[in-house]
């Protein structure tokens, strides 16, 4: 069986061992039981062994001082009246209950079912709450605020093991306050699914006779004022429709002089105010206590428009018979008006309100003016007696009470509540800056205090387990810091019986309207609910749940100063939750997206930067705010003690770019590590980014993908820096002495445009020079102008001791914007220079006979060096690529060695054919030289310059 809600039911008393009985007996014991009760039943049980009951106690409390003519009576008996006549001859039996769980009326389908009754029961008067009566339908309806449907042994106590029922709560249609319950209660066996449209078309005939009641009062107060208008003295004042007095009223300034007037109604006491229309016009609305004959209390308001005549010295027309004291009020909008406040609105309809003195006819519209000769003026004063000096006119706006005032303002409240979270909530993409937003608009206009809890996956951006994972405070906001919640950050555990966890439970919001008397938040942590006692008393707990994903709980609490929560209060933190939870989940889902990204892109950025002697480097990557972006950079050796220094950007943000630069840095590094010049390592890149395009499926050819980077190599032997930019900002160089400059680079174009050439550039780089390389992020910002920034990285370099790692850290704290909107990398390096006396370089003149001056040579140098042990593989090296270069190339031949970190022998001819490593066969005379090499060398290759190529081959020093 399955309920209205569809929460599933088990039906029958335990058979074999299942059922509600055996459930409800193996709970008794202790054991658990989640996986077989229904949520709403097993929460109520687990309330109800906190409150002590025992399911074995037979009586219930009986109350003596309930209002037997209340107005939930008034509106129920006929309805009662009506289900005793179609439920007649049955064994069913209806009951009416006031909001404390006390029964007021009964009827039966058979009056024998009475006779069955305890003598207490059969009476009104005795009470069902569930803190007296434990698990029962009224009780569970008042808990739950909502339709109850509890089925044999579901209830707690054993005298009620026999029945079921429905119960539904039943609201003052004006103000959603739970006026009573309406209970349906009958055998086991008559279970029939259509009693939820009984009771619910029951329960809604009941909110409509209490709706009537309050109109009834209304027109009570409407009256009573027409009275007191009949009974003026002829000539004191004119009264009049307002419409009559002003017929260009836009309906946007009756709009404003109805709210102003429920709000003066809400007030509840005498006072005058001008409310200042938008077209500069002014308009005096004057609030006047009324009662009516029956004893109804309210306020009328009438609107006095300037008129000749003085006003006295409290600023009230004289006519008053006493002064009104003035109160200024807000100029704040008050709410529209329901059709449930607005008793009488003159506004808009000439004819609702008569002019003073006048009496309704029996027929359709007002009588003509008496004898008296009471007159009606138009706004200029003409048409009517003319009179010296007349009186102000004067009309009625509105009559009503102040409570219906009250809640109309509530309502408007509410909406303008709904409507700035929808603007506020979510402004960021950022987990916990939501969370807190939504705090901040729920306080204080809804709640005092207000507490967000998240599950730790659900801050990194993943789905939580389960909804009941370990919980994290993520937000702690209130009217004041003095209230000891749980510190943000701390873990927080709630036990089943905590209106937290129900509300995870049942994915509904919860109400707890007093604390003090809510058994299972008092039994979660006495010593702590006790101190948070001292400063709220009413809490709504609502899960934050959107698209089915369970993302965490927000708490509301008032303070003991302010009135509890109610339904309505519950429907507006459900709406709020719903809505800020959609945010959050987007922000969860970005963040997912982020980390995914950002693990992405720091997985193809360097992990770790070669130790090189030629520089000391530093790096830094800042991600931006809102996303991940292409930023790279990277820290080459090439050959020759010479290093590469690599900055780029991919155009655009998410994982398309970061994978995009994954495959632009992969391809850079492999271009720079075949020794291309700068230049040609961008055409390569520019070519490659072309193709990546063209090959895209979803540029169709109009390109999506683009680059810009800078390409700097480094030669410590000639101290001199080569680069090549394209589309790229120009590096900072810090000189010796403490100078900055921008070098003023060939730009190129950015990558992926195709056919157009980038040049490169020659610079001096003194030892211990700072080359500062760094992307777009860095310099260029919505806020900020870029030749300001390039001014402010001049001042912040101009310091010639700092090391990179200081400079790094210097220029992400003063020159990076505060909150980046795109990515920053940030290169630093300070050069080396490798001294004079570890190069040696011979001119070999293209002569075979001279390979043994060169190993002899080599053999002095390398003792020189003090690397005796490398000096048999350098001479075999030597002799193999000079006696090549003799023999397959031309000269001028060049022999350099170089005595780093390694060995570095290096053969330069003009020749620009490059050697290839072969296997010769058995039978070949030659072929093996290069192969030799390949066995002797740590690593070899061959670089292009303007003359020629070098070959090089590298020697590892053991020990060096």
């Amino acid at each position: 069986m399955v309920r209205s809600d569809d929460e599933p039911m088990l039906t029958g008393r335990a058979a074999g061992g299942t059922g509600p009985a055996d459930f409800r007996e193996r709970f008794l014991q202790g054991e658990s039981v989640a996986a077989g009760v229904r949520p709403s039943i097993l929460s109520s049980w687990q309330r109800s062994r906190a409150l002590g009951l025992s399911p074995n106690q037979s009586e219930l409390p009986f109350r003596e001082d309930f209002e037997p003519d209340g107005r939930i009576v008034r509106a129920a008996v006929p309805v009662l009246d009506r289900l005793q006549s179609r439920f007649d001859g049955s064994e069913m039996n209806i009951s009416v209950a006031d909001a404390n769980g006390t029964v007021l009326l009964r009827r039966f389908g058979r009056m024998s079912l009475a006779r069955s009754l305890p003598a207490i029961q059969s009476v009104p008067g005795f009470v069902f709450a569930e803190r007296s009566a434990g698990t029962n339908g009224i009780g569970l309806a008042l808990a739950e605020r909502q339709l109850i449907r509890v089925y044999g042994a579901e209830h707690f106590a054993e005298r009620s093991q026999g029945s079921a029922c429905r119960a539904l709560p039943v609201r003052d249609p004006l103000n959603g306050r739970i006026e009573g319950v309406l209970c349906l209660g009958y055998p086991r066996s008559a279970e029939d699914p259509s009693l939820d449209h009984v009771i619910r078309k029951a329960a809604e005939a009941i909110e409509r006779r209490l709706l009537r009641q309050n109109s009834t009062r209304e027109r009570d107060l409407l009256q009573a004022y027409l009275d007191a208008g009949a009974q003026a003295v002829s000539g004191l004042h004119h009264s009049v429709a307002v419409d009559e007095l002003a017929l260009e009223l836009r309906p946007g300034d009756r709009a404003i002089l109805l709210e102003k007037a429920a709000e003066l109604i809400s007030r509840a006491q005498r006072a005058a105010i001008d409310v200042a229309l938008p077209d500069g016009r002014s308009i005096t609305l004057v609030s006047r206590p009324m009662t009516s004959a029956s004893g109804v209390e309210g306020f009328a308001i009438e609107a006095v428009l300037p008129g000749p005549a003085p006003l006295g010295a409290d600023g009230i027309p004289h006519q008053f018979d006493e002064p009104l004291g003035l109160s200024t009020l807000p100029a704040a909008a008050a709410p529209p008006l329901s059709g449930a406040v607005a008793v009488v609105a003159a506004l808009g309809d000439p004819s609702a309100v008569p002019p003073t003195g006048h009496r309704p006819d029996a027929t359709s519209g007002w009588s003509a003016p008496g004898a008296a000769g009471i007159t009606t003026a138009g706004l200029d004063g003409t048409g009517g007696d003319h009179h010296p000096s007349p009186p102000p006119a004067r009309g009625l706006v509105l009559v009503g009470e102040p409570q219906v005032g009250t809640y109309a303002l509530a309502a408007r409240r509410r909406l303008e509540l709904l409507s700035e979270a929808g603007t506020r909530i979510g402004s960021t993409l950022d987990v916990r800056r939501t969370a807190q937003e939504l705090a901040e608009t729920a306080v204080p206009r809804l709640a005092d205090f207000v507490t967000v809890d998240l599950p730790e996956a659900v801050l990194r951006g993943e789905e939580a387990a389960t909804p009941l994972d370990v919980l994290h405070r993520a937000v702690v906001h209130g009217i004041r810091d003095d209230c000891p919640f749980r510190s943000v950050g701390q873990t927080v555990e709630y036990s089943p019986t905590t209106p937290q966890l129900r509300s995870l439970t049942d994915g509904q919001a919860v109400l707890e309207p007093d604390l003090n008397a809510a058994a299972g938040w008092l039994a979660q942590d006495p010593e702590h609910t006790a101190r948070l006692l001292r400063h709220v008393h009413s809490l709504i707990a609502v899960p934050l749940v959107a698209r089915g994903v369970v993302l965490g709980i927000v708490s509301f609490y008032r303070a003991q100063d302010s009135v509890p929560f109610e339904d309505d209060d519950r429907s507006l933190a459900q709406e709020l939750a719903v809505r800020a939870a959609l945010s959050l989940d987007n922000a969860r889902c970005y963040t997912r997206e982020r980390t995914m990204a950002l693990a992405l892109q720091r997985s193809l950025l360097p992990h770790g930067l070669p130790d090189h002697s030629a520089v000391d480097v530093a790096h830094r990557y800042l991600p931006a705010e809102s996303d991940v972006g292409g930023d790279w950079y990277d820290v080459i050796p090439l050959s020759g003690t010479r290093i590469g220094l690599f900055v780029g950007d991919v155009v655009g943000h998410g994982m398309l770019s970061a994978a995009t630069m994954g495959r632009l840095r992969t391809a850079a590094r492999s271009f720079a590590e075949l020794d291309f010049p700068p230049d040609e390592v961008l055409i390569h890149l520019d070519n490659l980014v072309s193709r990546l395009d063209r090959e895209d499926p979803a540029s169709d050819g109009a390109g999506i993908i683009g680059a810009t980077c800078l390409y700097a190599v480094y030669d410590p032997t000639s101290q001199r820096c080569t680069m090549a930019r394209a589309g790229h900002p120009p590096p900072a160089l810090v000189h010796p002495d403490g100078t900055v400059s921008f070098p003023e680079l060939p730009a190129g174009p950015p990558l992926g445009l195709g056919g157009l050439p980038f040049e490169a550039a020659d610079l001096d780089m003194p030892e211990d020079s700072r080359v500062i390389l760094y992307t777009d992020g860095l310099i260029e910002d919505r806020k900020r102008d870029v030749d300001a920034v390039l001014d402010q990285l001049r001042d912040t370099l101009a310091h010639s001791t700092r090391t990179p790692e200081e400079i790094c850290q210097v220029i992400l704290d003063t020159v990076a914007p505060a909150h980046p909107y795109d990515d920053i990398a940030l290169l630093v390096a300070r050069t080396h220079a490798l001294e004079p006396h570890r190069i040696a370089v011979w001119d070999v003149p293209a002569d075979p006979a001279v390979v043994s001056e060169v190993r002899a040579s080599t053999t002095r140098q390398l003792a020189d060096w003090g690397l005796d042990e490398a000096a048999f593989a350098a001479e075999l090296l030597l002799s193999e690529l000079v006696t090549n270069a003799i023999r397959h190339a031309a000269g001028p031949i060049r022999v350099r060695l170089l005595h780093d970190r390694t060995l570095i022998c290096e053969v330069s001819d003009a020749s620009d054919t490059a050697p290839h490593l072969r296997r010769a066969a058995t039978t070949d005379e030659g072929g093996r030289g290069l192969f030799l090499v390949a066995q002797l060398a740590q690593s070899w290759g061959t670089r292009y310059t303007p003359d020629g190529k070098v070959i090089w081959a590298e020697c590892e020093l053991h020990g060096a």
